[in-house]
């Protein structure tokens, strides 16, 4: 795509799109935005929320990082995007789901089967990636695939769980949860078909989306 292209698509949007929710985006300014959901997902071009979901403007609040990690909470004055983002949804707009969810060739759960030189280019992303090592470490201890392909899958999936799990070192998290404001869900999309499905912690499975019973 090109930059021309992307005027276009606002001119496009000015033109088509924004006149049927102008009243919405109205309301949303002058009541402000009061998502119930927080999507956390990987950005990766591929990846759309709001076109894989159909959701409209104040539907969810969105972070998007590479690997879609969640890094476990540290107190502490360093500079935390995340964590600020998971912050301001949960403690001010007290969303009431959140949602960590992977993907299908993940180049960042491929990444972590390759060599990553320590230069100043790429450090950064290291460093990143190790939030995704449990998951690497618990596919190869188990070993249940007999591809590359299958074997990134996986850790795409175990990913998922893991940053899941990260999500629960947050103390607003963690009272939020006994009182029962908060659910926490692990999904997975797959790009070559754009089916979704969920993470069933009681029989440790990935099910169809639909399947879904809230």
């Amino acid at each position: 795509m090109k930059l021309s292209q992307l005027i276009q698509g606002h001119t496009k949007f000015k033109e088509e799109r924004f006149p049927k929710l102008e009243k919405e985006f109205g309301h949303l300014v002058k009541q402000g935005q009061h998502p119930k959901i927080m999507f956390i997902g990987c950005c990766d071009s591929r990846v759309t929320p709001d076109l894989m979901l159909s959701t409209k403007p104040g539907d969810m609040f969105i972070l998007r990082n590479v690997g879609n990690f969640v890094p476990p909470y540290v107190y502490d004055e360093e500079l935390h995007g995340n964590a600020a983002a998971i912050a301001y949804a949960v403690a001010v707009l007290k969303v009431k789901h959140i949602i960590v969810c992977g993907h299908s060739h993940c180049g960042a759960c491929e990444s972590l089967y390759k060599d990553i030189p320590n230069n100043e280019s790429l450090i950064h992303i290291k460093t990143w990636l190790s939030l995704g090592l449990k998951a690497k470490e618990k596919t190869l201890e188990e070993n249940k695939f007999t591809t590359k392909e299958e074997m990134y899958k996986i850790t795409e999936k175990y990913s998922v769980i893991s940053q899941m799990k990260n999500l629960l070192t947050y103390p607003d998290i963690q009272k939020r949860l006994k009182l029962g404001a908060i659910k926490i869900h692990a999904w997975y999309y797959e790009i070559e078909t754009g089916d979704m499905s969920f993470y069933d912690k009681n029989d440790d499975t990935f099910k169809a989306l639909n399947e879904y019973i809230i």
